[in-house]
């Protein structure tokens, strides 16, 4: 605890935000992190508690609170106030794979067991965490770890998303030979394609694959493993070639609209297909924000060539997390005539009740970026809760004209409509971003894994990671379900090190 006075002197300060008129002009991120001095001010607001919350991951009434990588966060902390960033940087990459994503996209449930938190605001640890890895990128300090000796292993890891990423950044560490296979043309998975620019910008995920190719990661794109076209390989063919496989391949089987039918109307389309084909047009540079001569095209729900663009649409979201909100943020971006996020839940309450009290997870109204921008935009608030869609209205010609909407009321945990609440509310693009319901079955059914009654694969207990396949093994979304980039890091993490055991009888893996 550097300075015993800090949460005292100083206030909590966040990096600086791009204002919503600024910003909504283009899809590049718009937090600009504080300067050196101001960074070291916030780092010394951390108490260095005697028992750390913030790095426990602890489970209070059914939601977790604490970091799920426990991290070192005190440690660190007392390193930027003491103006030591290399040495705090190499206690953060100590249980932290990938600080440029989380220090982006976590939602920080660090922050939320902060002690500092109970009475006062937070210490700006997610911000820490990214001035970290940042400056040692800038600084030349992430050099390539080459491994100084192989062991002679193989190993085939099947998706690249976070928490394949760390599955094979920690074997090739460990001195095992790794080839990571991705479907897509692009590595990173729903950190590449699921998640917006603004958020997260792709350069980023290049810039680590650079330097995990550098350390001796084979990257496979394009390599569809379990299907069956020309760029198909088979199971059969990795369990024979590899001394183990890591299925990471995410929990992407979207949950449909309960509305018979949908998948035949013009202008419907699941929420990670449409932000995929966002970001795979901004990288092709066939789309810009609202304001430029982009022009898009409304296509059908499969369509993954043509533009699916927002533009001068009514626009209706169903979803009120976070990839609901990421629409509504691209949207607005697009140059959307309106926007509509329906949540069937009602609204949480502003502050905490006395139910749910620190360190729980704060079950309280979270107003994000996207929501923040279409209240300057459009005047508004763009969630409607406790509301479902009913059915959809469409012209002679297939395409979405409406969608008819009613009030639900949960009893007994029972969901009800309400009687003479139907309302009718204009749309020409509707996306479904109601959550997934399990991995894609055709990868799973490849390699003849078990699978749970969450659609997910199944292992011997939640904390384990062995298929009952031989050699197979499996990670992250694929193997939880739908969850945060945090978790599926700590399960690649974890992964790796039950795999280095399998392979060498022995982990030095920590």
């Amino acid at each position: 605890m550097g300075k015993p006075t800090g949460f005292l002197e100083y206030d909590r300060v966040e990096d600086r935000t791009v204002p919503v008129k600024e910003r909504i002009r283009s899809f590049k991120e718009f937090h600009t992190a504080l300067e050196s001095d101001a960074r070291r001010e916030q780092a010394s607001r951390c108490m260095n508690c005697g028992v750390p919350l913030c790095q426990s991951a602890m489970k209070l009434s059914g939601m977790v609170t604490g970091c799920p990588l426990h991290n070192l966060i005190p440690e660190w902390n007392d390193e930027i106030y003491h103006g030591h960033y290399e040495h705090a940087l190499s206690r953060l990459l100590k249980t932290s794979s990938f600080p440029e994503f989380t220090g982006r996209v976590c939602p920080a449930l660090c922050e939320k067991a902060c002690i500092c938190g109970m009475n006062d605001n937070p210490v700006t640890i997610h911000n820490n965490e990214l001035f970290l890895i940042e400056r040692g990128f800038r600084e030349g300090w992430m050099k390539p770890r080459v491994p100084a000796v192989r062991s002679g292993k193989s190993v085939a890891v099947v998706g690249s998303g976070p928490a394949g990423l760390a599955v094979a950044d920690r074997l090739n560490q460990r001195g095992h030979n790794v080839t990571v296979f991705e479907r897509d043309d692009r590595i990173g998975g729903l950190l590449m394609y699921g998640i917006p620019n603004m958020k997260l910008d792709k350069s980023v995920i290049e810039r680590r694959r650079k330097l995990m190719e550098a350390e001796g990661v084979v990257f496979r794109t394009g390599v569809d493993v379990g299907g069956s076209g020309e760029n198909a390989v088979s199971a059969e063919e990795l369990r024979a070639e590899y001394d183990a496989v890591v299925l990471c391949c995410g929990a992407k089987k979207p949950r449909p609209l309960a509305v018979p039918g949908f998948e035949e109307v013009e202008g419907v389309y699941y929420a990670v297909d449409f932000l995929t084909n966002t970001t795979k047009n901004l990288l092709a540079g066939k789309l810009a924000a609202a304001g430029s001569n982009a022009k898009g095209k409304r296509g059908r729900k499969k369509s993954t060539d043509t533009l699916i663009s927002a533009k001068n649409l009514n626009v209706v979201i169903v979803g009120g997390g976070d990839t609901g909100n990421d629409c509504v943020g691209t949207c607005i971006r697009e140059g959307c005539k309106s926007v509509t996020q329906i949540e069937m839940m009602p609204a949480p309450p502003v502050e905490r009740a006395e139910s749910n009290p620190w360190p729980e997870w704060p079950k309280v109204l979270k107003t994000d970026y996207g929501q923040q921008e279409a209240i300057e935009e459009f005047g508004h608030d763009p969630r409607i809760y406790e509301t479902t869609i009913k059915d959809l209205v469409k012209n002679k010609a297939g395409k979405l004209t409406a969608v008819k909407t009613v009030q639900v009321k949960f009893e007994n945990r029972e969901m009800k409509e309400v009687p003479g609440t139907e309302k009718t509310i204009k749309c020409d693009l509707l996306l479904i971003a109601a959550g997934f319901i399990g991995c894609q079955d055709y990868v799973a059914e490849a390699f003849g894994v078990e699978r749970g009654p969450r659609g997910t694969v199944q292992t011997e207990t939640p904390e384990t990671y062995a298929t009952d396949k031989a050699k197979v093994f499996t990670a992250g979304d694929m193997h939880r379900g739908q969850s945060l980039v945090v978790w599926a890091i700590a399960e690649g993490r974890h992964c790796a090190r039950e795999v280095d055991e399998y392979l060498m009888g022995y982990t030095t893996l920590e």
